[in-house]
């Protein structure tokens, strides 16, 4: 039962990983986008709809081919949620408007417009959809090679974008650190004034990595609904938003420690559903990631080593008050 838990906790993190790691870049901008559990519903309703499309044009599950299966949604996904980046870049960015309240404004946006769009597919194609998403995308490797050992369950039992969201967490954490794109970015959420003085023009590089980061983001939407989900429409994700966000915080900025963090709050999220309690205890288990949360915002608002924000996150850049 404990190998069952750590795969289940490995795959669940990947909703936590893809969303903490779209929203560390665009925080290292200088962006606070609390449009984030908004922003992965669209990328969730964006993959329904590419999958709609595809299955539409295809003539159902039955003929799909086993790459676009995944990549039309997958596309999809990344124009729905990187247009919301967009949307959120052009308020807070070109109108200069409170970043916070252009976040909250679409995630509710977010929150209302996936069952709207999702009620007006076509029931047939959300079955076939369905059937798609566990044949073709729940599983990377052959079961048989899968279930060979514990060793090969545990490393090998994911879908691609499971292994495309540690990669991406690693390839982050390197742009970041080590090449001048990942200098120039960080210098526009620390001092945005100072990378204008230099030449860097600070508009753009909030645009992109906002843009860039919605779209990953976006991701763990899409992957909540085909992999946990198994293409079942009806269920919402902004709740998973709001812990990658506060997941930001808790990594200290990092996407690496990104990657340990989602696994910690995904084990928190996982482990209380194998237990024997049932009723109110059980219900006070589960809520230990979010109780962590807690924890997580109190101990960085008291403590200077944990709340390493960018010096410019949150503030819009004018450019005239040079």
């Amino acid at each position: 039962m404990f190998l069952k838990i750590i795969i289940d906790s490995i795959r669940f993190a990947t909703v936590f990983m893809f969303g903490s790691t779209g929203e560390t870049i665009t925080e290292k901008s200088g962006h606070l986008n609390m449009g984030t559990p908004g922003i992965m519903c669209i990328g969730a309703m964006g993959s329904a709809v590419g999958a709609y499309v595809y299955l539409l044009l295809c003539g159902g599950a039955g003929n799909a081919n086993w790459f676009l299966s995944l990549f039309v949604p997958m596309l999809f996904c990344l124009l729905f949620a990187a247009a919301a980046g967009a949307l959120f870049s052009f308020f807070a960015v070109t109108l200069r408007c409170n970043q916070n309240v252009t976040g909250l404004a679409l995630t509710t946006f977010g929150v209302g417009l996936y069952p709207l769009v999702i009620s007006m597919l076509d029931g047939q194609i959300t079955v076939g959809f369905s059937t798609l998403s566990h044949k073709y995308i729940s599983v990377l490797f052959p079961p048989a090679f899968v279930n060979s050992n514990w060793f090969t369950q545990l490393f090998f039992s994911y879908s691609f974008l499971v292994y495309l969201a540690i990669l991406l967490a690693i390839v982050v954490a390197i742009v970041m650190k080590k090449t001048r794109v990942g200098l120039f970015l960080r210098t526009v959420g620390e001092n945005p004034a100072a990378a204008d003085a230099v030449g860097i023009n600070v508009d753009r590089y909030r645009y992109i990595a906002t843009i860039i980061g919605s779209a990953i983001s976006g991701l763990g939407g899409m992957f909540y609904l085909l992999d946990r989900c198994s293409g079942a429409f009806e269920y919402i994700i902004d709740a998973y938003g709001w812990l990658a966000i506060s997941l930001v915080i808790f990594t200290m900025w990092r996407t690496e420690l990104g990657i340990i963090g989602s696994f910690l709050f995904s084990f928190l999220y996982i482990f209380p559903k194998y237990l024997n309690f049932s009723g109110p205890d059980k219900k006070l288990i589960e809520l230990l990631p979010y109780v962590a949360t807690i924890v997580i915002l109190v101990l960085t608002s008291i403590s200077k080593r944990m709340g390493r924000a960018p010096a410019g996150l949150g503030q819009s850049y004018f450019r005239e008050d040079r």
